[in-house]
């Protein structure tokens, strides 16, 4: 199995959090570019975001940006990206991302990470791609998201095969390896 030849990633815009996310962001971005995997994402150039593109930049990758105009006064579009796409809205974003990239790798964020995490699982769940969906679990971070997906089978809301929906990785070394898996 290769590496998928575009992976997107969700993750959170907010600057002011602890360097450590920020640092993963950078790696994870720098990875992509060294095993010649081509970035897509929300296009900012704040946060994790930021530090994902830039991360892959530097190292030569290739990164594309989708930029909602919903966003235009709340954060800042990337000027030094490969290749950007201007929608309209945050679920032509979602749409775009999707359409663009082979599989899905999410780092920590907050509810706009959340949203885009439930819509492509979601999507998934309903058989509109088979696309793998990996979550960095850096320090336990989507423990809480693990224990609600354990909650909601539990209740009967969701079938025990919700669990295959997405995969867990705790350890940086396995989360792009972890894209290369064939989804039934």
């Amino acid at each position: 199995m290769s590496l998928p030849k575009a992976v997107c990633v969700f993750c959170g815009a907010r600057n002011f959090v602890n360097k450590e996310y920020i640092d993963i962001a950078n790696r994870f971005g720098a990875q992509l570019a060294e095993k010649n995997v081509e970035l897509v994402y929300g296009g900012g150039d704040c946060g994790l975001m930021g530090a994902v593109a830039n991360g892959s930049l530097k190292a030569g990758g290739r990164v594309i940006g989708v930029f909602p105009d919903d966003l235009k006064n709340l954060e800042v579009e990337h000027k030094g990206l490969s290749e950007i796409y201007f929608v309209r809205s945050m679920h032509e974003r979602k749409k775009k991302m999707f359409d663009l990239s082979d599989a899905f790798v999410i780092l920590p964020g907050g509810f706009g990470t959340m949203d885009e995490t439930f819509e492509i699982i979601t999507w998934k769940q309903l058989r509109m791609h088979a696309k793998p969906i990996v979550m960095y679990n850096h320090n336990g971070y989507w423990n809480p998201w693990v224990q609600l997906t354990e909650n909601i089978i539990g209740q009967g809301f969701a079938s025990e095969e919700a669990r295959g929906l997405y995969t867990v990785v705790d350890n940086f070394g396995d989360l792009l390896e972890a894209t290369r898996q064939l989804e039934p």
